[in-house]
């Protein structure tokens, strides 16, 4: 984010708000021409500074289940198990953590039994020594955006 001037940036703040909105809006907001800000969005994601963008539904509104997997392994390095978590489809984020744990891994399952599946596979790899779960139960605030 240091690369980017203040445009790009309130481009960027723009959509976090609402990546929906019309380059027209965005364009006001930042007191951009049409054009540029169209330009300047090409430029953010062809350079991958924006990835992408997503529909975030609550936690009511999904089927399934969601749980947290706090990891504990015996690599070297984190970087040398997330192989097993790239594997896994349901795996939506895995993100190194401090603290007792090494890895904190987001997975959302069609199905508790799905889950339950998902868990003992990582579970049966040999470089994991502990694994806990936490189901989400409810979602009060979600500010990803």
């Amino acid at each position: 984010m240091d690369q980017l001037d203040k445009f790009d940036k309130a481009i960027i703040a723009a959509l976090r708000l609402n990546a929906r909105q019309s380059i027209s809006y965005i364009s006001e907001a930042v007191n951009l021409s049409r054009s540029a800000v169209s330009e300047r969005i090409k430029k953010l994601e062809s350079t991958g500074i924006i990835r992408g963008y997503q529909v975030l539904l609550s936690e009511s509104q999904k089927e399934g289940v969601s749980a947290y997997f706090e990891i504990q392994h015996k690599c070297p390095r984190c970087a040398d198990v997330v192989h097993v978590f790239q594997a896994i489809p349901e795996v939506v984020t895995c993100r190194g953590i401090t603290g007792d744990m090494d890895l904190l891994v987001y997975v959302q399952a069609a199905s508790m039994k799905r889950l339950h599946e998902i868990r003992e596979h990582i579970d049966a790899q040999t470089d994991i020594i502990k694994i806990k779960t936490h189901v989400v139960m409810s979602e009060w605030i979600d500010n990803r955006r």
